[in-house]
């Protein structure tokens, strides 16, 4: 039977040196399968690596699936790749590889690992494509490194594409539909970043697309690479930058995948005990070689480049570090020193973070590492792990641990309000409220809370108020912003006609004034890792589960005082120890009727008077509403301001009549 595969070679000695030693991190751009002109004709180069195949042929429709018409060539250099140039074939046309190994005379059809599109799920072959685009951000792309440094305000909206929203058929939109709609919404409520959940392909929605098949493919199921690239354009556009989620700790075990991909553990370590995740029903990848460390740290160079992607978030850094993850005493192999220590993902992850930024400008990398590993943000030279971010797991765990205490008993967990100071400046943090909150029978935000329905609305709007006060970046997950009342479900939309609600409209608009402030005031984003840009005042008031503290820019002379109030009662003439004497404006109050609140609060100022308190030698006497959150900017050149702010009443406890109000409105009688 005639072989119809011309061979030929895109690939430079360059190349395979760079290949085999674990230096080459474009490989997309040989690698898989490429549309060109050899000879004056027009068809597609195909490269795979399988070293252990004994044959490797490219099959689809164009050839009925002949698995003789159409075989690869082996290099002679030791490098495990076969290559060849099909005539003929164009873009759209789908493939797959038949795999024969050399061990066990086992034949498979496996997806290419580099393709850079797929069919729709529930189909399983690669898609030959090219990614030509004329893109229309290039001032973003020329501004973005100042949009998510250490000193810049970084508020991130995690997204689901399959769950935001969908259309009136209850069928997923389209990356266009979907890049317009949440470009506007997040432009007017105020987040500077998206955070894409994994849109690298994958086979099944319950995996919300941490089990990945494709690294190299934005998923079919929102429309083509350019449909993709249009939504990122249009983020661009609105000045908000897009964070793609994507995991490199393991794959599935779908047999068009990764897994014994050439008939032997190709890209997963061989031994169970390093190789297999008992939590997630996948493999591990092998980062002891070089090939398949080339092959991740590609995937993510390629979403920065073809995708002008700003950030890359790295899924279960904590199972990668960790030999004995999830793990019994006698189910993992020690490292060569005896340690738990996996020393070749710990190098992988060094040597990703090094190439993202010695690249790409304005890129940030973001750890999601849940223990206490050290220095995960800080270079690879000195010893870190080279991340710009790491999520701080400590914080979240915290306080979703104190609020759901009762808030009568809350003055017995006072501890867990202060742990986090204790280590707040060690790493770049940024705060989540995630996904992995609001899923997996955890329950939604509010079904956590203790409390009666009013309660509830107001200690989330206190929970977010005190996120964005608290040192770190920001990342809040679709749904939270609103008060989304059950949790999170992958195959349906958002709440979305609960904002008819004014309970949920008004934690909406909340979030929108918490960011907006939040973006205008350098004071609560330009120093988080400066411990003497937040001042403890009041730490120890346990019995009212009171805690205040300074936000401070000594850079642009800029003061702000938060303040929040955990039990349910409100206290009036509350003492707060400050710096400066003069005139200290409210600029946000999480019980402002326009949240729904009961509006209580300080009348848009209070004056600090000299009065000694909490080691300050002046004093704000404040009205703190029951679970609220209370803002104040110092205004400078305020010294003279009058004392007697008693001249302006201070409005007191909400009347009976007051609260069967709200009551009513929550059960919609109001509307």
């Amino acid at each position: 039977m005639k072989n119809h595969v011309q061979p030929f070679s895109i690939l430079t000695s360059d190349d395979i040196y760079l290949f085999k030693h674990g230096h080459h991190y474009r490989l997309y751009e040989k690698m898989g399968s490429h549309l060109l002109i050899k000879d004056g004709q027009e068809g597609v180069y195909f490269c795979v690596w399988a070293p252990n195949a004994a044959m490797v042929s490219v099959i689809g429709e164009f050839n009925s699936f002949n698995s003789g018409t159409h075989q690869l060539f082996a290099r002679g250099d030791g490098s495990g790749i076969w290559e060849g140039f099909i005539a003929g074939l164009e873009g759209g046309d789908s493939y797959k590889y038949l795999i024969t190994s050399s061990v066990g005379d086992m034949t498979q059809k496996k997806a290419d690992p580099f393709a850079f599109y797929a069919q729709e799920p529930e189909k399983t072959f690669s898609k030959i494509w090219d990614l030509d685009y004329n893109w229309n951000d290039r001032e973003w792309m020329l501004n973005r490194k100042s949009k998510s440094a250490p000193n810049a305000p970084i508020s991130i909206y995690e997204v689901h594409l399959g769950s935001w929203r969908k259309n009136s058929n209850n069928e997923y939109l389209s990356y266009r539909e979907i890049g317009k709609q949440l470009a506007e919404y997040c432009k007017d409520l105020g987040f500077t970043h998206v955070e894409i959940m994994p849109i690298t392909e994958f086979p099944y929605n319950l995996s919300w697309g941490y089990q990945t098949t494709g690294y190299f493919a934005p998923t079919s199921r929102f429309g083509t690479p350019q449909d993709f690239m249009h939504m990122i354009d249009i983020l661009h556009e609105a000045k908000i930058g897009v964070i793609l989620d994507w995991a490199p700790a393991h794959f599935p075990l779908d047999p068009h995948g990764l897994s014994l991909f050439d008939g032997t553990p190709l890209y997963e370590y061989a031994d169970k005990r390093k190789g297999f995740h008992q939590d997630w029903n996948s493999v591990i990848f092998d980062y002891s070689k070089t090939e398949v460390c080339n092959f991740l740290i590609s995937s993510a160079m390629f979403w920065l480049d073809k995708y002008h992607i700003d950030g890359i978030r790295v899924d279960a850094v904590s199972s990668m570090l960790y030999l004995d993850y999830s793990r019994k005493a006698s189910q993992w192999v020690p490292n060569k020193y005896g340690g738990r220590e996996n020393i070749e993902a710990i190098e992988f992850l060094r040597n990703l973070n090094c190439a993202v930024y010695e690249n790409y400008d304005g890129v940030q990398t973001y750890a999601e590492e849940s223990t206490a590993w050290p220095f995960v943000s800080k270079p690879a030279y000195i010893g870190g792990l080279g991340f710009g971010y790491k999520w701080n797991m400590g914080w979240m765990n915290d306080i979703l641990s104190y609020i759901k205490f009762p808030a009568e008993n809350r003055k017995d967990h006072h501890y867990q309000l202060l742990t986090s100071f204790s280590y707040a400046f060690s790493e770049n943090f940024l705060l989540p409220l995630s996904h992995d909150e609001v899923a997996c029978g955890k329950g939604s935000l509010l079904e956590k809370i203790q409390g009666h329905e009013l309660e509830k609305f107001d200690t989330l709007r206190l929970l977010l108020g005190y996120m964005y006060a608290h040192p770190g970046k920001k990342l809040l997950f679709m749904g939270c912003e609103f008060g989304q009342a059950k949790e999170w479900d992958f195959n349906r939309q958002l709440l979305w006609d609960s904002l008819r609600q004014p309970q949920r409209s008004g934690v909406q608009k909340w979030v929108k004034d918490l960011n907006h402030t939040y973006k205008n005031q350098a004071a609560l984003f330009s120093d988080d890792t400066d411990p003497s840009a937040c001042q403890m005042i009041v730490s120890n008031d346990s019995a009212n589960s009171v805690l205040a503290f300074m936000r401070v820019s000594a850079k642009h002379n800029q003061y702000i005082l938060c303040v929040f109030n955990f039990n349910s009662v409100v206290l009036h003439g509350y003492k707060v120890g400050v710096d400066f004497k003069g005139r200290w404006d409210e600029i946000l109050n999480s019980d402002g009727k326009e949240y729904f609140g009961n509006g209580i609060g300080n009348l848009g100022f209070k004056i600090a008077k000299e009065m000694r308190s909490h080691g300050k030698p002046y004093a704000l006497e404040l009205s703190l509403p029951a679970l609220g959150a209370v803002f104040f900017k110092y205004k400078e050149n305020s010294e003279d301001a009058p004392e007697d702010d008693k001249l302006f009443p201070q409005k007191g406890t909400p009347t009976e009549r007051e609260i069967l109000d709200r009551i009513y409105d929550i059960d919609g009688l109001k509307l």
